[in-house]
């Protein structure tokens, strides 16, 4: 499972001109499922997210974690984390979950997100999303619950 993890001062997700999804400070985290991936790679990043400290504390240190700042965090599903350029210049997608599977971790993920105490809007699965944020930094993290990075 694989995330880019943003700082932003604000994030919110439309589809077809409603807006399904929106915080102010927080994360925003894009989520894609790869088709060897199960819970526990999605338990892996939903406490590393919680958790990761990138807030800036009173003395301007990034040191404090989403939880510590009252901060929220926007989960929106993106298959093309797995896209593979290995072979030409349009992607591949095999590595990438199906999306009956992909949808249960995905809610798995922002279920563990909530489980830890954070609110957590969504994007629309499977749907033609826009994504607008602001983001705060910029501050820009990769995660792989395989530690490929």
């Amino acid at each position: 499972m694989r995330a880019v993890v943003q700082r932003v001062s604000r994030a919110q997700v439309t589809v077809s001109g409603e807006v399904v999804g929106e915080i102010g400070a927080g994360l925003l985290v894009l989520l894609g499922v790869g088709k060897e991936d199960a819970e526990s790679d999605a338990d892996y990043l939903a406490n590393k997210i919680a958790a990761l400290r990138i807030f800036d504390d009173q003395n301007g240190k990034i040191n404090l974690a989403v939880t510590e700042v009252g901060g929220a965090v926007l989960a929106v599903s993106q298959f093309t984390l797995y896209g593979d350029l290995l072979k030409g210049n349009r992607p591949s997608f095999n590595a990438a979950a199906p999306p009956e599977r992909a949808r249960q971790l995905y809610e798995y993920f922002v279920g563990r997100i909530r489980a830890a105490g954070l609110r957590c809007e969504t994007g629309k699965f499977q749907e033609a999303m826009q994504v607008e944020l602001v983001n705060d930094g910029p501050v820009t993290i990769l995660l792989d619950s395989t530690k490929t990075f």
